[in-house]
């Protein structure tokens, strides 16, 4: 038997047919469904007279549109509620489980599939959603579709697809005071690029990668999509089935003990080939911060804004000065020390509660700068029950932080949390594309506690001077 990567392995387990186009027919284990992708799809199925194929390994949560507001119902983003409403709607009418604002199960999509078991290793999750990548962390291929694949996910539980192609991305050396795994993920982004990936499974290995707990896997996975990749996952191991173990929709008794048998499979053959390998030392990378309007636009804590005039191919330089630009920035600057008006902590990277801890860490007995709105999102409800439980949530509001409920709130401007245009925001979200927080609005991407370091600056700050 020839030697497998571990996304080949998962596939292929997963491949009904390859179809004559050379696409392949895809078995789905699991598909998550938000509000903003589900709509349209519910449409199409009710156009056509179909039924949902598979209702029980469906789940939908609302996390997009709703208000993050301490207390809420359905009232308190009007601008939303019709999809909130509709998705309740299509959930009840076809016997798919729901989580809505009323549900203690409620939260962002990708942190609460892996928080609830409904994300196993070794499976495949879809979701109307780009960061389904996250599911990467458990050792699942999580694949982001749009509204049609939902549609037809929904009419058939499995999805048409070329096969993507195989990338390795190792991490090596010991990262430094300050380093977590947002900081190793920008790092690399600055290293190989927004398109390295383009096309893509990509499997991250390496001493560092297996050093790291599974919430911080999580999180590598996550961006995943920002290198352009289709998906991105970490072998599992003993740590990933103590993670999964007990969850509410984890498997049981003789069921358990098959499923961790398996999962010791779920590795890449010492023989496999992949069709491409990179490497990156990340033991002299700082804490990160993006300086620009991609991913990639990024530089330590204690580097400079970069000068275009030094940069030779004209459509590169081009591209950098209209990012510093649009950013309203100084090239050759310090990046520490520029003035910032928001921050925000949360999203489906870094809203778990390992990224409450660290946050909190650094806020304990401190102040957020006079001027800045500081806000701390949970991913999940339990996220926010278990942070409360923990004292966390005075923290921040001691420090002047505002403690909200679970949603994807400022991540993405399509709810009431937006930047104001013109604003500067430290995010801890996967994406600082122009206009992404708001109209006209600056994103530079940090990790928890560059967040917080921020907030209390009321500036781009070195959480190593804090920590």
């Amino acid at each position: 038997m020839a030697a497998e990567t571990l996304f080949g392995k998962i596939w292929d387990s997963h491949r009904i047919r390859t179809l004559d186009d050379g696409r392949d027919l895809i078995f789905v284990d699991r598909h998550l469904l938000q509000e903003t992708t589900s709509a349209a799809a519910f449409d199409g199925l009710a156009h056509d007279g179909r039924p949902v194929a598979q209702p029980g390994l469906t789940f939908a949560t609302q996390d997009h549109i709703v208000s993050t507001e301490p207390v809420r119902s359905l009232a308190s983003n009007p601008g939303g509620r019709e999809l909130i409403d509709l998705m309740g709607r299509n959930a009840r009418s076809h016997g798919i489980t729901m989580f809505g604002l009323d549900d203690p199960r409620q939260g962002i999509v990708h942190v609460i599939g892996p928080e609830l078991g409904l994300v196993l290793p070794g499976t495949i999750v879809a979701c109307g959603d780009s960061h389904t990548s996250t599911a990467g962390g458990l050792g699942a291929l999580g694949i982001g579709v749009g509204t049609s694949e939902v549609e037809h996910v929904l009419a058939t539980q499995t999805l048409v697809l070329p096969r993507p192609k195989t990338l390795r991305m190792r991490f090596d050396g010991r990262p430094g005071n300050g380093v977590t795994a947002k900081d190793l993920v920008l790092h690399a982004l600055g290293r190989f690029g927004i398109a390295v990936g383009t096309g893509h499974a990509i499997e991250y290995t390496g001493d560092v990668i297996r050093a790291l707990p599974l919430e911080a896997r999580l999180t590598i996975c996550n961006m995943s999509i920002e290198f352009g990749g289709r998906l991105g996952l970490i072998a599992p191991d003993d740590a990933t089935a103590a993670y999964v173990r007990g969850r509410p929709f984890a498997p049981t008794g003789r069921l358990w003990d098959e499923a961790k048998a398996y999962w010791r499979t779920l590795r890449t053959d010492d023989e496999a080939v992949f069709d491409r390998e990179l490497s990156l030392d990340v033991s002299t990378a700082a804490p990160q911060i993006t300086w620009g309007t991609t991913q990639q636009d990024v530089i330590g804590i204690d580097e400079a804004i970069p000068d275009p005039t030094t940069i030779a191919d004209l459509a590169s330089r081009r591209r950098i000065q209209a990012a510093i630009d649009y950013m309203g920035l100084t090239e050759g600057r310090p990046i520490e020390g520029l003035p910032v008006d928001v921050v925000f902590i949360g999203s489906c990277t870094n809203a778990r509660l390992s990224d409450l801890e660290a946050a909190a860490a650094i806020a304990r007995g401190r102040h957020v700068a006079p001027g800045v709105r500081a806000l701390v999102v949970p991913g999940s409800s339990a996220v926010k029950r278990e942070a409360e439980a923990k004292g966390l949530d005075r923290i921040f509001s001691e420090a002047g932080f505002e403690w909200r409920s679970a949603g994807c709130s400022m991540c993405v401007s399509i709810n009431e949390d937006i930047v104001p245009a013109g604003a500067r925001c430290v995010a801890t979200s996967n994406r600082n594309f122009e206009n992404r927080q708001g109209p006209r609005s600056r994103t530079h991407l940090a990790s928890p506690a560059m967040a917080v370091a921020a907030a209390l600056a009321g500036a781009i700050a070195d959480v190593r001077r804090l920590a």
